[in-house]
């Protein structure tokens, strides 16, 4: 497995070891010992996630706050999306940056987004299947979110905003500001 450092402390993009021959390809999409390894932290996953989405479908920016924050290993099993992260940790010095790639089941790439991180992810192909592995379980009262079209992170998602395919629940989702500012209020 081969990490790249995205610029943003402690997100990788992940690249696994393809054995392919003319019966097809083998991979090992994930190995503890060799995740661990190849960036340095260890991560306990406990819940995996899959989702289906046609093209122009958004989903994001979500994250979980507090004890019930999440770190994923996302990747696409068929299709091709652009995964996003954004760096939501107030302490940390890429504090509102954000770092997009492009993960295909054709490049088998994977993204690792940290505790404290929004993600999110928009579907370039005519469908796409979304796996993510987590390392806290879902908790509804703990979630949290912002608005994906925020002028502060300014986050190109390379299809025309007036074609995107997104909830009424993410529409509704605040700026970056504010909501850093309710999270703030909540945990003081």
């Amino acid at each position: 497995m081969n990490a790249i450092e995205t610029g943003l402390k402690d997100c990788f993009i992940l690249e696994p070891r393809v054995f392919g021959d003319s019966r097809g390809y083998f991979f090992e999409s994930y190995n503890k010992s060799v995740f661990k390894k190849a960036i340095g932290l260890d991560v306990d996953f406990v819940q995996d996630n899959q989702s289906f989405s046609t093209k122009a479908v958004l989903r994001g920016l979500h994250a979980q706050a507090g004890e019930f924050a999440q770190a994923k290993l996302v990747r696409v099993l068929q299709g091709e999306v652009l995964d996003v992260a954004v760096d939501a940790r107030p302490d940390s010095n890429t504090f509102g940056k954000h770092v997009a790639v492009l993960l295909s089941a054709e490049n088998k790439r994977q993204l690792f987004v940290p505790r404290g991180f929004l993600h999110g992810f928009i579907v370039l192909s005519e469908t796409a299947e979304f796996s993510y592995k987590c390392d806290n379980l879902y908790n509804k009262d703990a979630e949290w979110g912002v608005i994906y079209n925020d002028s502060q992170l300014n986050i190109d998602w390379s299809l025309p905003t007036d074609n995107l395919l997104v909830s009424d629940k993410d529409r509704l989702l605040p700026s970056f500001e504010d909501a850093i500012a309710q999270l703030k209020l909540k945990t003081n």
